[in-house]
């Protein structure tokens, strides 16, 4: 008798820890708003610096903390259809056959354009030639010889800026001959520093925004005037030259929210194709996707607002 009385204490206690448990796992999923709480993305290491920028100004306005994690950008790509990721920043959009395994997830991928990168050439600082022809780095990149070219030097296999190459060069792997990889553009920056005749192929972010350890590396590099296959004069990738389309290797950035629903994802593509992101985007030395706007008074205003 004495169990069975015992028996609707045991149930009132076990409502009130169940009821607990679902209250604590509802206010787990309130935590992460638009703007506040934690998320993480998976970023194309070749973005890196420009995202590190975006994210430390977003941390300093709102409840937010967000996790970077570069990777190459096929490793970037995967960690969304392994579902290790549900935010990614890439130099491309997803691809027709990557959208549809979404649609049987029934997520739509919400994508936001937020600017225009460029994928640079460099060479060592007391190289001779501070010109080269796109077409001669895709011949070298296809087996041919080419007397200005005495190797190219790559960030990493899988990321982006080979990607970009080899589909210039209508090659699906990295060419073993003459070309050569690292794992990132700081190590790419740095060889091509100490080493004469090689051509390094990096983001341009990693040559305006270079870590205070970097600059002596980037100080010792030529960034190369590229000629393109419309035009028989050769541009640097700066932000000019890119705004105005002549700049032959520009490429635009995208951030791909998978979250389903209106998360720090969602906020933070917000904020970065917004007027505050778009700035820092201009100040990099990237193309935004949108000029901010500038407020001019004439003095007259001024004048007349002192009154």
């Amino acid at each position: 008798m004495k169990n069975y009385a015992k028996l609707p204490y045991f149930i009132i206690f076990s409502v009130i820890v169940l009821m607990f448990a679902c209250n604590q796992a509802n206010n787990s999923k309130e935590k992460e708003t638009i703007l506040k709480g934690s998320t993480t993305i998976y970023v194309d290491e070749t973005l890196t610096p420009i995202v590190e920028d975006q994210v430390a100004v977003f941390e300093s306005k709102y409840e937010a903390k967000i996790k970077l994690i570069p990777k190459s950008e096929s490793e970037t790509v995967n960690s969304l259809f392994n579902e290790k990721a549900a935010i990614v920043i890439l130099s491309r959009n997803l691809s027709n056959k990557e959208l549809k395994i979404f649609d049987q997830r029934k997520i739509t991928p919400k994508v936001t354009v937020f600017a225009t990168d460029a994928v640079a050439f460099i060479t060592n600082k007391n190289n001779n030639d501070t010109i080269v022809a796109l077409k001669d780095v895709i011949s070298f990149m296809q087996g041919r010889p080419v007397a200005s070219i005495k190797g190219l030097v790559f960030d990493n296999p899988n990321s982006s800026t080979v990607r970009y190459m080899n589909s210039l060069a209508g090659l699906k792997a990295i060419p073993e001959k003459g070309v050569f990889s690292f794992k990132t553009n700081d190590e790419v920056i740095k060889y091509v520093s100490e080493n004469e005749g090689m051509i390094g192929v990096v983001g341009v972010n990693w040559l305006s925004q270079p870590m205070p350890t970097m600059q002596k590396y980037v100080d010792n590099v030529n960034t190369l005037g590229v000629i393109g296959d419309k035009s028989d004069k050769s541009y640097t990738p700066s932000q000019n030259n890119i705004a105005e389309g002549k700049y032959p290797l520009a490429r635009d950035l995208y951030i791909i929210n998978c979250q389903g629903y209106s998360g720090l994802g969602m906020g933070f593509a917000s904020f970065v194709a917004g007027d505050i992101g778009q700035r820092i985007i201009l100040k990099s030395g990237l193309l935004p996707v949108r000029i901010p706007g500038r407020n001019i008074k004439i003095r007259k205003q001024i004048e007349n607002d002192k009154k």
